[in-house]
């Protein structure tokens, strides 16, 4: 198997465990302490990790980047911390079974976004796993 599929299976295991471990550490503390702590593990371990696989010296990556690539990088930023805000809040006094799905959802705008402005190919498989996802966020929340 390709080490990004790989990369993306364990993406996955380790985002699924974020959101159960993040619920039971809120129930003393509320979202916005308990999602700065994490916030700032997040950026050590993400910081440790840089300096550990980053062959070339950061600083000069920096300073060759383009100007345009640093200020999408940096609105993936903020984009990421509204996520991130919102999600914890809703976390915190919702199910994490009902946020999490919902947060899911967030495929949709990532298939269409990725057609539209990195004209990747939007083929009948990807519309039929989009279709299969939605379904399953249906079924999953659907009252009986």
């Amino acid at each position: 198997m390709e080490s990004w599929k790989i990369q993306a299976i364990l993406a996955a295991i380790f985002a699924g465990l974020t959101s159960v471990l993040a619920k039971s550490g809120m129930k003393n503390l509320g979202p916005d302490v308990s999602l700065a702590l994490r916030t700032c593990v997040v950026f050590t371990i993400v910081m440790l990790n840089m300096l550990v696989w980053t062959a070339a010296k950061p600083l000069a990556a920096l300073r060759s980047a383009q100007p345009r690539d640093l200020a999408l990088l940096a609105l993936s930023g903020v984009t990421t911390s509204l996520s991130w805000i919102f999600y914890y809040r809703a976390m915190k006094t919702g199910t994490v079974t009902f946020v999490s799905l919902v947060d899911k959802g967030s495929i949709f705008v990532t298939l269409l976004l990725s057609a539209l402005v990195l004209r990747e190919d939007f083929t009948k498989q990807t519309a039929l796993g989009a279709g299969l996802v939605l379904a399953g966020i249906v079924v999953l929340n659907w009252k009986a």
